[in-house]
């Protein structure tokens, strides 16, 4: 998942790097990097608890409802959002379009026992 993750940044970075030209947006993106990093080890660990999954939009969903679960998984979206926009908007495609990519992304790379919803809605742990 770290793997994934890096991967993940670094993509992220890149796109919103060459679509930004103001420092602004770069502080932006540079923020949003650095809270998913350090976000990373506690959703790590609410995964292999089962607590959290990944859709098949790209967002991460509560599994098991914990005070924790909630307050990461709102945290980690809002940011998985704005750079799902930031780089649809790069690539002149839909946001949506993004989410279902990285959602197929994520799916394949996740470790085995994390949730992960298919195409159709069904939840299994992979």
């Amino acid at each position: 998942m770290k793997t994934f993750l890096r991967s993940l940044l670094a993509a992220i970075a890149l796109i919103l790097a060459a679509g930004s030209t103001t420092a602004t947006l770069h502080a932006q993106d540079a923020a949003i990097k650095a809270r998913m990093t350090q976000r990373l080890p506690q959703i790590d660990k609410l995964k292999e608890a089962g607590a959290l999954g990944e859709n098949n939009q790209g967002y991460l969903e509560v599994r098991e409802n914990t005070a924790d679960a909630a307050a990461v998984v709102t945290a980690e979206n809002a940011d998985r959002k704005a750079a799902y926009e930031a780089i649809a908007a790069q690539q002149k495609v839909s946001a949506v379009e993004v989410g279902k990519a990285r959602a197929r992304q994520i799916a394949q790379q996740s470790k085995p026992g994390v949730w992960i919803q298919d195409a159709r809605g069904n939840w299994a742990k992979k």
